[in-house]
């Protein structure tokens, strides 16, 4: 599936774990993105989406550490944590630790030299609100950052952690509790049940271990260049096209797309 196109497909006779085993091995070394799932119910009416490499370009916590000094430090363990293989919370905590003293204007330059909407992020947005659907930004990173992205791509809401500040500068301290995997999943079903909502008609997007709980949960779960744990377990992944992807997915044409 193509960023600026799409084709139907229907499958009939088969099952749903077969109709995608059966996908994957066709689109086997193609630049192709594939989601299998039955035709009634696609378009959703609940859109949760991790922020830090899904909506947005970069890991805000790893810009924040460019500024201090120690990006590799943190970068290396930032791609650890979202590989699943270390606890999110202590990885936060150790990351932030490394951040003490870093002036809070920073937060802001950081904000306006390297976040950046990925591709079709606002669309992507913008066509499903439109459409009656609601849509929640859900972050393990920072309510500084969330606050303006939400507002730049259209989200109705977000959810974040908090960093401490000692005056003008980071007191190297997170605000509990902390916002992680299970938060995540939380997020999602809080938001459904406000809205009554069913489970299965909502969507829920991320690319680290921390996003696989609501993944799993939501009626579509879609993995966006994600990390390997999360690709495996996704009900379809996004690894070529924009996130209009999500869009065709659901049945929408290029025509009801909200670009403005």
């Amino acid at each position: 599936m193509l960023g600026h196109g799409a084709a139907d497909l229907p499958v009939i006779g088969i099952g749903l774990a077969q109709a995608r085993a059966l996908a994957d091995i066709a689109a086997e070394g193609a630049a192709v993105d594939i989601c299998v799932q039955p035709a009634e119910g696609r378009r959703k009416r609940l859109l949760v989406a991790d922020m830090d490499s899904t909506i947005i370009n970069v890991e805000c916590i790893d810009e924040l550490a460019d500024f201090a000094g120690v990006k590799d430090k943190v970068s290396g363990i930032t791609e650890r944590a979202m590989r699943g293989e270390l606890d999110f919370e202590a990885a936060l905590r150790e990351r932030v630790a490394m951040l003490k003293g870093l002036p809070v204007a920073d937060l802001q330059r950081a904000y306006d030299e390297r976040v950046r909407l990925n591709p079709g992020a606002r669309t992507l947005v913008r066509t499903m609100t439109a459409h009656g659907a609601k849509a929640f930004l859900v972050s393990g990173g920072f309510s500084f950052f969330t606050h303006r992205v939400a507002q730049a791509a259209g989200f109705d809401a977000n959810r974040a952690n908090t960093l401490v500040v000692n005056g003008d500068r980071l007191a190297g301290l997170v605000g509990d509790p902390i916002l992680g995997k299970e938060a995540k999943l939380a997020a999602l079903n809080e938001e459904a049940a406000v809205f009554r909502i069913p489970l299965s008609e909502t969507l829920a997007i991320g690319d680290g271990a921390n996003d696989l709980a609501m993944i799993e949960a939501a009626g579509l779960g879609v993995a966006y260049r994600a990390k390997p744990i999360v690709a495996a377990r996704a009900d379809a992944k996004v690894d070529h096209a924009d996130l209009t992807a999500l869009l065709y997915f659901q049945g929408y044409r290029a025509d009801e797309f909200v670009t403005d």
